[in-house]
């Protein structure tokens, strides 16, 4: 047990099973207005460092921890796939005492979960004593809670359909949504000329390395990083949280060949579940439908029955583990994919991480 600095005390492990009785969404709509004030109930600790906003459909995570290794700072990423301190860039005890440093604040204004911990991971690296870091944003960018810092520099990874209930149906109301985050001194780095039209200020085109050079105002080469989840190749089996259509598309570019995987598979029903199916075929003809522990998740037997048609043998397994084994039993090298919930759950991370 520790004592906090308003005088608490607390328990180690409390602080995760507070984060996940939180509501993932709020209640009365998006927004910032609640994060701005929680933010300033904390001193503002999102004024103490400058930030490089990370947004986009694929990549953000693996973009923002290789410019934040660059800039010499710490980087604020999401979802986890091997626990909730990986977001924070910290240990589980570091994370520990980050929530509790604003759990009194959330509570008393109802933060939301993405809220909480983004205030968490503000007020962290502002008690850390950094001076720079790398931001992701969670979803979208105009109202997301990460839209509450001033960043000099803004990276646009890609944009697909994704959330289009919330972000709207097509790239270009996507990318509107995710380039809100940049305000007219903002210089913002795009992979492409597409949606230049959109951003206020500066332009340039490139990815994480234009970015560094954007903030430094040098050329560096970019830090060596990785994350959990994010390609893994073991001797038998690949791991990758490919959520979009052309996700999979840059997947399926580095899997070695033949492609005759077994896939399983969980996909959030907010994305293009039929889309990513398509793509995924070109992987094998075996699949293993299953459902993360998202409450999102599309049941195994949705998924299943859209796979029907694009794979000639198809299982539904609800629980990861299970469909995992079951795709060994079945034979061959497996492909587990489709969302990062699924990969923190085989990996044995927290359940209920939202975002």
């Amino acid at each position: 047990m520790w004592t906090n600095l308003m005088g608490v005390v607390t328990v180690p492990g409390t602080a995760v099973a507070w984060l996940e009785s939180l509501s993932p969404w709020p209640a009365d709509g998006f927004g910032t207005a609640r994060m701005r004030a929680l933010l300033a109930r904390l001193g503002d600790p999102q004024r103490s460092f400058d930030a490089v906003h990370v947004v986009g459909t694929k990549g953000k995570s693996t973009a923002a921890r290789r410019i934040a290794r660059t800039i010499e700072g710490p980087a604020y990423t999401s979802p986890h796939v091997s626990g909730w301190h990986e977001r924070l860039d910290t240990d589980p005890d570091g994370f520990e005492h980050a929530v509790e440093r604003v759990r009194a604040d959330a509570e008393a204004l109802g933060a939301t979960q993405f809220e909480a911990v983004t205030a968490a991971a503000f007020a962290d690296f502002a008690a850390r004593g950094a001076t720079v870091a790398a931001i992701e944003a969670g979803l979208g960018g105009r109202h997301d809670a990460t839209n509450t810092i001033d960043a000099r520099v803004v990276l646009l990874t890609n944009v697909g359909l994704e959330h289009t209930d919330v972000l709207g149906p097509t790239r270009e109301a996507i990318a509107a949504e995710k380039l809100a985050v940049a305000g007219p001194g903002s210089t913002v780095i795009l992979p492409d000329d597409e949606f230049a039209h959109l951003v206020p200020g500066e332009v340039r085109i490139g990815g994480a390395e234009e970015a560094v050079e954007a903030f430094l105002g040098e050329r560096r080469p970019l830090a060596e990083a990785s994350l959990p989840g994010r390609l893994e190749i073991r001797e038998n089996e690949i791991r990758d949280g490919a959520h979009t259509p052309d996700a999979v598309d840059w997947l399926l570019e580095r899997l070695p060949e033949p492609h005759d995987y077994v896939v399983v598979a969980s996909i959030l029903g907010d994305k293009d579940a039929a889309g990513i199916l398509d793509r995924l075929a070109r992987a094998g003809r075996t699949f293993v439908a299953t459902a993360s522990s998202n409450p999102r998740a599309l049941t195994p037997e949705a998924v299943a029955d859209l796979a029907r048609s694009r794979f000639r043998d198809v299982h539904a397994e609800p629980e990861p583990g299970a469909a995992l084994a079951l795709a060994h039993q079945l034979g061959g090298r497996v492909l587990v994919t489709g969302s990062l919930y699924l990969l923190a759950d085989l990996a044995g991370g927290d359940r209920k991480s939202v975002r």
